[in-house]
């Protein structure tokens, strides 16, 4: 062959490439539990960075108002996969087809009890039998709620509860003193200090400091059907939780916007939360315990569970 001719041959095989599509990203549906945990941030972060695009996902993130609302979404197909917390592990029990793919934060120093400014309620003592909201029933801040006054000596009763349906109803309750109180965010709370509008009791992170606060989750026919995006989902998120881990100013850009808080609260947010990330998704066997003996001291479930009636480990380590 002449060079002519190797050059035409050269020219031709550039062009057919050049003429054929890159292969397109795999859709996926992702939905987050709700709209003001920094620690839900992440899905933000991974898709603006292009993180989530390096392993050949398009994702598309949607908020739900609570954990009740994100299983409904799930069971519905509305989303494929997302970020929830990690008592509502205990649904694959009752007939839901969810399931938890990793375990992605730990102790929840991210939630607090959260009260209006001029509250009365000065100490965790003074939280007796008041009345707290949360977004949903059967969700994490309500766990959390009956967490505290069962650790406090109360009873799982100790702290009436009640349900708002999201958290701006929940901080309008409080402020208007139609309630005591909300569990919320810890961040949320920062943000009314800031404000002089709340205050922040306590965090929750003392009475339960081994435990999975948040879970990656998806559904049983979800994995069967499409596990390769179900790996490369999760690569995404932990390689994003890197990204977060070595770029805080980034992040905090990123947070601020998203979340729509000052940069002082997302900074202080990211120096007490960020070691809450877990690296590679493993579900820690204590903090596993620790859920299982939660759902019977709070009726959830009549006999402790098997782990893999709770999560499968198929996906962990994750290695990004």
């Amino acid at each position: 062959m002449t060079r002519k001719h190797i050059v035409a041959a050269g020219l031709a095989l550039a062009a057919l490439f050049a003429g054929t599509p890159a292969q397109a990203a795999d859709k996926m549906a992702v939905g987050k539990a709700i709209n003001v945990l920094w620690v839900y941030s992440l899905l933000d972060i991974g898709v603006e960075e292009g993180i989530f695009a390096k392993y050949g996902l398009d994702v598309e993130v949607s908020t739900l108002p609570g954990d009740a609302k994100f299983q409904q979404a799930l069971i519905s197909k509305s989303i494929d996969i997302g970020l929830s917390a990690g008592t509502a592990m205990a649904l694959s029990l009752k007939g839901s087809p969810a399931i938890a793919v990793a375990a992605y934060s730990g102790a929840p120093r991210n939630f607090a009890v959260i009260v209006a400014a001029d509250s009365s309620i000065r100490t965790v003592a003074d939280l007796k039998g008041k009345l707290l909201s949360t977004a949903t029933a059967g969700s994490l801040p309500e766990w959390l709620i009956k967490r505290l006054a069962i650790k406090e000596g109360w009873g799982v009763d100790g702290i009436r509860r009640t349900t708002t349906g999201g958290f701006e109803a929940s901080l309008a309750a409080a402020l208007t003193h139609s309630t005591d109180g909300f569990m919320g965010a810890t961040e949320a709370g920062l943000q009314l200090e800031e404000e002089k509008r709340g205050r922040v009791i306590t965090d929750m992170e003392r009475y339960a400091p081994r435990f999975i606060t948040q879970v990656v989750s998806t559904r049983t026919d979800f994995i069967a059907e499409h596990p390769d995006r179900v790996d490369r989902f999760l690569k995404g998120l932990f390689a994003t939780v890197a990204f977060v881990k070595s770029n805080k100013a980034k992040t905090g850009e990123i947070t601020t916007r998203v979340l729509h808080q000052s940069r002082t609260v997302m900074d202080r947010t990211y120096d007490s939360e960020v070691s809450m990330l877990s690296d590679d998704g493993a579900f820690d066997g204590e903090a596993i315990e620790i859920l299982k003996e939660s759902y019977l001291e709070m009726g959830i479930l009549d006999k402790k569970p098997s782990n893999d009636q709770l999560f499968t480990t198929r996906f962990l380590p994750v290695k990004p």
